[in-house]
């Protein structure tokens, strides 16, 4: 087999791994409601199968640089979500989706710019969760209508994240693990959920549950930094094991206090 022959199908094989990934999960968020919805959301299920390929092909040292790249970008990712949920209030999905998609465009352009530190990155999530957080709290609480699939759902979604990963995979050997990093990082599982859900069951639903997604994105967030720290210190299996145990970890304890929550709110007269 050639080498180019190879490169191919091992290319079509991890796009196709991928893409069952986040097809996989965006049907169990249309079936779970917001809050559920939003905990699966910001699980790595594009950044994560990315991730895992640009380990394969390089080293610890790209991919704790590509994980600095990272984190400042899940900041951007956090007004994407505020300027949708904003904005999809009272307009529709050409002029939400796009806004937002354009905010984090134009945020991402402005990361890419500058060298960024662990403290540096972990300060830029802090201060955008900080202001976002309060902001998207009056937004979650919106009753998830009945969703019917329809027949290009799931065509769009793997066509969205195995482009992602094709991007990301062919190019990350000339561009470098700054932007390999940046790329990896956007948001397409909250594209793909605006681009179907908004026209379906309208704004407000769909921005429910990419409000819901504040304190899952700040998990995420931690696992980047995690993974910047680990790969390095144990490896690359070990440290982006450790980045996805962090995500999990952070998001079913999300989910236990929010059921204390509804048990508590429950048993009040």
């Amino acid at each position: 087999m050639s080498p180019e022959l190879h490169f191919i199908l091992f290319l079509l094989l991890r796009m196709a791994i991928a893409a069952a990934f986040v097809v996989t999960a965006s049907i169990i968020t249309e079936r779970s409601g917001p809050v559920i919805g939003a905990l699966i959301a910001t699980l790595p299920v594009s950044a994560g199968p990315s991730y895992v390929f640009l380990a394969i092909d390089h080293d610890a040292a790209f991919i704790a640089q590509g994980a600095l790249a990272s984190l400042p970008v899940n900041a951007a990712t956090i007004f994407m979500c505020l300027t949708y949920v904003v904005l999809s209030q009272r307009h529709n999905l050409a002029v939400s989706c796009g806004s937002a998609v354009a905010v984090w465009i134009g945020l991402a352009s402005i990361i890419r710019q500058f060298d960024w530190s662990l403290t540096a990155g972990l300060a830029a999530n802090l201060i955008a969760f900080g202001i976002c957080i309060p902001l998207l709290a009056g937004y979650r609480h919106v009753k998830m209508p009945l969703v019917t699939r329809r027949w290009y759902d799931v065509p769009m979604r793997a066509a969205l994240v195995a482009t992602l990963v094709a991007i990301v995979v062919s190019t990350s050997s000339w561009v470098g693990p700054r932007i390999s990093g940046i790329i990896a990082l956007y948001p397409v599982v909250f594209s793909s959920m605006m681009v179907i859900l908004h026209p379906r069951i309208g704004g407000p639903p769909t921005a429910a549950v990419l409000a819901n997604s504040a304190w899952g994105l700040l998990g995420f967030g931690m696992a980047v930094a995690v993974m910047h720290v680990a790969v390095v210190q144990f490896g690359l299996a070990v440290g982006l094991s450790l980045a996805l145990g962090t995500c999990v970890t952070w998001n079913l304890t999300l989910w236990g206090i929010g059921r204390r929550a509804m048990r508590k709110a429950r048993q009040k007269p």
